[in-house]
């Protein structure tokens, strides 16, 4: 199978981001990561290791994007 070189590499260079870097970034306890999580309204954690959880940052950023995009959407539509 031949593929693209676009489609081997990432088009971003991913990290891993530790609980305090989350909370830090979203303003949230960790209670309430866990409990998004648990409703699958917020990205999903990945084992590091026994003892350690991280998430991937852009999935973090780009859970903050949607909340501003929907703040900005119910904005937009009350002043209308």
């Amino acid at each position: 199978m031949i593929t693209s070189e676009s489609e081997n590499q990432p088009t971003e260079n991913p990290r891993l981001i530790g609980r305090k870097t989350v909370q830090l970034k979203t303003s949230l306890s960790a209670a309430s990561i866990y409990a998004l999580m648990k409703t699958g309204d917020f990205p999903q954690s990945l084992h590091v290791s026994i003892r350690r959880v991280a998430w991937i940052e852009s999935e973090v950023d780009q859970w903050i994007s949607d909340r501003i995009a929907s703040h900005k959407a119910t904005i937009a539509m009350m002043e209308v």
